[in-house]
């Protein structure tokens, strides 16, 4: 017989290990927002003017994040004739939401830039900028929060600005072929 004190000990850990799991796919859904945000920069900053750029790039990740939610709850969750519960979906949203708000800085980046009379296409391409920089940013702290050593971290946080840098050179390739 126990004295309640291990099955308090489990159930700590069992939380401790799904706030783990939460931050992961928050940090996930972060990355795989930024990366989205950046293509569709890449593909529309050369033929969007920006409040339309802006909001294309906001309308598509909430498009993605409710899709990616919908296939996930599907498959990962509904099983035995039943749907999962409300509160699951609740809390399976708020956790990929980070994929949304991961645009609102490299947007936000757009309007400043036409503030200070950048055209569309360069507004757009300061927005990528910032893209790549959320990327570096995003796998170095995705190496730290999984404790990897300083070269591994500096594999994943190069990995993640090669996928910005591959938009830009995307944008580049789209800009040069609109021409």
């Amino acid at each position: 017989m126990t004295d309640g004190t291990e099955a308090g000990a489990g159930s700590s850990e069992a939380r401790m290990e799904s706030a783990s799991t939460s931050r992961g796919r928050r940090r996930a859904a972060s990355i795989y927002g930024t990366i989205v945000t950046a293509a569709v920069i890449a593909a529309g900053g050369n033929q969007l003017n920006s409040a339309q750029l802006a909001v294309t790039v906001v309308v598509t990740l909430i498009v993605y994040w409710l899709a990616e939610q919908y296939a996930e709850l599907l498959g990962a969750h509904t099983h035995d004739g039943r749907l999962p519960s409300a509160g699951l979906i609740r809390s399976s949203l708020a956790e990929a939401w980070p994929m949304v708000t991961a645009s609102f800085l490299p947007v936000a980046s757009i309007g400043i830039a036409v503030l200070f009379g950048a055209s569309s296409s360069d507004a757009a391409q300061a927005a990528l900028i910032v893209t790549v920089v959320l990327l570096i940013m995003h796998g170095y702290t995705a190496g730290r929060a999984a404790d990897l050593d300083g070269r591994q971290r500096i594999i994943v946080t190069c990995i993640a600005g090669l996928l910005g840098v591959a938009m830009v050179i995307l944008k580049s390739v789209l800009q040069h072929h609109h021409y």
